[in-house]
């Protein structure tokens, strides 16, 4: 699969997660059709992610009793994408805004284990032991 053009980003969390489409609108006051096409959309990234798509769709879900199966697949489809991109702007959003927002609380990564990919898990991984966190089912028998 192709690197998606970092630029374009925007666009691939919009077209693979519409139910980012009102929180991207508030975001850059336009409505998000419009705003993932600007030109600079990608230059704030971070915060895209944090308020367009981990806060307001994936978190909610990782916390739900009962996670719609479908839109979780989606949104680790949509993080595998960009997860071990080029860029070191997307892998920081990524890592920071993403990955990393799991371990505030618990239960989250175990949570989104079972439907996270390869590239997602390997990152994870890395981010677990780089903290020295141990848990059962994902790093820890």
């Amino acid at each position: 699969m192709r690197e998606v053009p970092t630029k374009e980003i925007p666009a691939l969390l919009l077209r693979m997660i519409p139910e980012s489409a009102e929180p991207i609108a508030e975001l850059y006051d336009r409505p998000a059709e419009r705003a993932v096409a600007m030109e600079d959309a990608w230059t704030r990234l971070y915060r895209l992610l944090a308020d367009c798509f981990t806060t307001p769709v994936l978190m909610p879900q990782l916390e739900s009793g009962r996670p719609d199966a479908e839109l979780l697949t989606r949104c680790w489809d949509f993080v595998e994408r960009v997860v071990d991109h080029s860029s070191e702007l997307v892998r920081g959003a990524v890592h920071f805004e993403v990955l990393e927002q799991l371990l505030n609380a618990e239960g989250l990564v175990e949570a989104a284990w079972p439907r996270m990919k390869d590239s997602t898990r390997a990152r994870t991984l890395e981010m677990l032991d780089c903290y020295g966190v141990r848990l059962r089912g994902v790093n820890r028998r």
